[in-house]
């Protein structure tokens, strides 16, 4: 008797081809190696055809294999679609939210609005994931995202809540520090390592500022304004950070062409899911009246 195909197996494939690698999929599926082997092996079988070359580099797809994914890779979507659209069907306010926002947000501007949430809602947890990238919402790696961005991704949908702004400060230790009579011509910058250098300040500085006065340089906002309220020299700061470092002092007003438009975000199948709109709409409401939060749209 013909053996069948089992959707099971096919995920097994699917997490391959994704990841590259059968560890790399074994770790995404929370399974040990050689349960992937035997459910690539089981495919295989049950095809009578060989759907991977076995590389040293890795696994690379036949052509049998990728013709084989492309046509199963639209029914997943559409399998992951249909759980969320089930998931949706579920109005209770309890279970686990799966929040991603990066360290800047988070810190200066987040904590409180989360904790007022899970007063109000304890029997919902929250899952915090600390990232500066955009996860899949759509394949469930979060719910609900907060991101500073100009152009926010078309797939999600959200509301925009305000507009981060940028400073120039120092610590008042590190203007005393320069004597009497110091200008700009005497400061010295942290700045931003390559993985920030596609922000406007990062590159404002590569532009007006010789390198090497340039005496620190950090991945994080978070980290470039601790480093700037420790004294190690003045830095374009978000204003929401600043706000919360005693003794800095802003040496020039927020440029706007450093604002980031701050959103609130969720895939388009989760937003009527009523925990996820119990967040978005409770980060939106404090978020939109945080008067940390400039308002005026980037131009």
């Amino acid at each position: 008797m013909e053996k069948r195909l089992q959707w099971s197996d096919l995920q097994f494939f699917l997490a391959v081809c994704e990841k590259g690698s059968v560890g790399a999929a074994a770790k995404t599926l929370g399974v040990n190696h050689s349960t992937v082997l035997r459910r690539l092996g089981s495919l295989e079988r049950s095809l009578a055809v060989r759907l991977f070359d076995r590389l040293p580099s890795g696994y690379a797809l036949t052509s049998h294999g990728q013709a084989l994914a492309a046509d199963v890779a639209p029914l997943a979507e559409q399998v992951d679609a249909a759980e969320r659209r089930i998931t949706g069907a579920n109005l209770a306010l309890s279970g686990t939210l799966r929040l991603t926002a990066p360290d800047a947000l988070l810190q200066s501007l987040m904590l409180a609005p989360l904790a007022d949430f899970r007063r109000q809602h304890p029997q919902l947890g929250l899952e915090l994931v600390i990232s500066n990238s955009f996860l899949s919402l759509t394949k469930r790696e979060a719910d609900v995202a907060v991101r500073g961005s100009n152009r926010p991704p078309e797939h999600l949908v959200g509301r925009r809540v305000g507009v981060v702004q940028t400073a120039l400060y120092a610590s008042r230790d590190y203007l005393a520090s320069l004597g009497p009579g110091a200008d700009e011509r005497d400061y010295q910058w942290v700045g931003h390592v390559d993985a920030l250098a596609q922000l406007d300040s990062a590159k404002w500085i590569r532009r007006h500022v010789p390198a090497e006065r340039v005496g620190l340089r950090v991945d994080t906002m978070v980290s470039l304004a601790d480093a700037v309220a420790a004294g190690a020299g003045v830095g374009w700061v978000l204003c929401p950070l600043a706000s919360q470092r005693a003794g800095l002092v802003q040496l020039r007003e927020p440029l706007a062409a450093f604002d980031t438009q701050v959103w609130v975000l969720t895939h388009p199948d989760l937003k009527r899911v009523a925990r996820v709109k119990a967040l978005t709409d409770a980060l939106f409401d404090a978020l939109s009246s945080d008067p940390r939060l400039g308002h005026r749209a980037k131009p």
